[in-house]
């Protein structure tokens, strides 16, 4: 007997639970052939980005080289929060390090999310599937044990054939959730380590451009104070008054 003669023979529930199954393993295929075709290119795109920014000669350059190696968007939106927000906003407040925290703690976190999309569905069918399986393997079993019953006689021919078509119910929920499962933890694993490269360049970029503001301040301060001598004690004297 095909499978296609068992799903049309079986009633309601059972063709739910057949249909439900079919579902999640076609949405859990295609998030994992997605997500390798993904995490493949992010890998490959964040190391050979971050080398090319720190091999620029300017923040400028840097983001621009960086467009043609980021084609995930991955590193871009890190380097797109360093422009700090307008005047006149409480997302301006602050000191240029805690602006800089926070807007590139909100860039890390979009990133993450593309990341890490479908994950859920993954493991959401990996602990779900065995069990929707059994749901229908003990429902399978229930109506040939009433079968045989409503017969009133058993044999092995009568037992065999309607619980043996119960069980494919539960190795169908096994073949769904296996691969999900597997797939959820080799991309987890890949997802960290992705996850700790942008972390680090992002600590990296926050700790360039907060030493690029304070030496951009201090060179002023430091050129006022350079002049020495008698010359220099006058204008100091009438801001004084001032």
């Amino acid at each position: 007997m095909s499978l296609f003669e068992l799903f049309a023979r079986g009633d309601a529930v059972t063709k739910a639970v057949a249909g439900l199954l079919l579902a999640m393993s076609v949405a859990s295929w295609v998030v994992i052939l997605w997500k390798a075709w993904l995490l493949r290119r992010a890998s490959r795109d964040v190391g050979r980005s971050t080398a090319v920014f720190w091999q620029s000669p300017s923040i400028g350059e840097g983001q621009h080289r960086v467009g043609a190696f980021d084609r995930e968007a991955l590193v871009l939106p890190l380097i797109a929060a360093t422009q700090l927000e307008a005047p006149g906003s409480l997302a301006a407040a602050g000191d240029r390090s805690q602006q800089l925290t926070r807007m590139l703690r909100d860039a890390l976190h979009r990133v993450l999310d593309k990341l890490q999309f479908g994950q859920v569905l993954l493991a959401t069918v990996g602990s779900t599937a065995p069990f929707v399986g059994l749901l229908g393997t003990v429902w399978g079993i229930y109506h040939a044990l009433t079968g045989i019953a409503a017969a009133g006689q058993i044999s092995i021919d009568k037992v065999a054939g309607p619980v043996g078509e119960s069980l494919i119910m539960t190795a169908a929920g096994l073949a769904v959730a296996i691969p999900a499962v597997l797939g959820y933890n080799v991309y987890g694993r890949l997802i960290g380590r992705i996850e700790a490269d942008l972390e680090g360049f992002a600590r990296d970029l926050r700790e360039l451009m907060t030493s690029h503001a304070d030496l951009s301040t201090a060179g002023p301060s430091q050129g006022a104070r350079a002049p020495s001598g008698g010359g220099a004690a006058a204008p100091a004297a009438s801001v004084g008054a001032l």
